[in-house]
């Protein structure tokens, strides 16, 4: 990473929903800086609207949420990443009342002009283009080496009696895209209680809010007489302890962010489909599928090479470039 000429302030905004605040993070990590963390809603009834239907005003957010109009320069950050549609107007809001002092960089396609802000970060299968557009392969995310073998380490003593392979299983569940069904956690079950059988593996289970708590305990259940760390959903997440130590993963196939945080590992990942999913979805499956990353998951194991994706580390090389010819850092 290039070394910081200076101290960025950045600020991180998101509407606080792990996964939208985990692109947020991840790109600041690999940039080296440390952000100022900021959650934010629009008021009623903008909060409800599409963004290209508001106004860019600061009455759509709560006032204190931004520095007085009087306020000195150096109020504002250096830099403001954003992602989700709550955080969207803020980021441009940020970059048009600080007068352009920051530098504004939005994830996702918000779905208003890229021309609001200095840079767009989106994936490719959201299929927005443009000038100051930057396409990602999946999701931004702070996967690195050293995060996962420290992760790895930390972990250790807590999974010494499970035998290898070890197998992460990575599960999401219902969303407005995809369903998690009664009859995929049955199926799913079936095939880890087989793959155990086949190859002697322990497995590592997390799951999140969105599987359920019946689906959590179905599974749970399939896995009680069988080598496995499960997490109870009350300590803290060891998942990036899962990811670091697992000889291979298993991820539904619901979300962007896990399946691409399994792809930075550089392990071999098994998806498993869910009911529903939507074309932009499927798009963001088969690149990742034509590029040798992913396979569906037919409950056996197989093991393959590929590039692991470091698409944060990618970006933050192009956007510190940015800013240096900028003079902003």
């Amino acid at each position: 990473m290039t070394e910081i000429k200076k101290n960025l302030v950045c600020w991180a905004v998101s509407d606080g929903r792990a996964g939208i605040e985990a692109n947020c993070l991840g790109l600041a990590a690999a940039m080296g800086v440390a952000p100022v963390i900021h959650h934010v809603q629009m008021k009623f009834p903008w909060k409800w609207l599409p963004p290209a239907l508001i106004p860019l005003h600061t009455g759509i957010y709560d006032a204190s949420l931004f520095p007085p109009q009087d306020a000195h320069e150096e109020s504002w950050p250096d830099v403001i990443i954003g992602c989700g549609r709550q955080a969207a107007l803020f980021t441009a809001l940020v970059r048009k009342l600080s007068k352009g002092k920051t530098f504004a960089i939005q994830i996702q396609d918000s779905k208003i002009s890229p021309d609001l802000y200095d840079l767009v970060v989106t994936p490719e299968h959201d299929k927005l283009r443009g000038s100051n557009v930057l396409t990602t392969c999946g999701a931004l995310n702070k996967i690195t080496p050293d995060l996962l073998e420290v992760s790895k380490k930390e972990l250790a003593p807590r999974i010494s009696g499970l035998p290898r392979p070890l197998v992460a299983v990575l599960i999401g569940g219902k969303s407005k895209a995809y369903d998690l069904t009664e009859n995929i956690i049955h199926q799913l079950g079936n095939q880890l209680q087989n793959l155990h059988q086949q190859t002697g593996c322990g497995f590592l289970l997390t799951t999140s809010r969105r599987t359920g708590q019946k689906n959590a305990a179905l599974l749970s259940g399939y896995l009680k007489d069988i080598p496995a760390f499960v997490w109870d959903g009350q300590s803290p997440n060891p998942y990036f302890g899962f990811l670091g130590s697992a000889d291979a993963i298993i991820v539904t196939s619901d979300s962007v962010n896990m399946v691409t945080e399994a792809a930075s590992t550089g392990r071999p990942v098994f998806t498993v489909d869910l009911a529903g999913g939507t074309k932009k979805f499927d798009r963001f499956h088969q690149k990742l599928r034509d590029d040798g990353i992913i396979r569906p998951f037919n409950g056996t194991l197989e093991t393959w090479p590929y590039p692991p994706l470091c698409e944060s580390q990618r970006i933050a090389k192009i956007i510190l470039k940015k800013l240096d010819n900028s003079g902003r850092r």
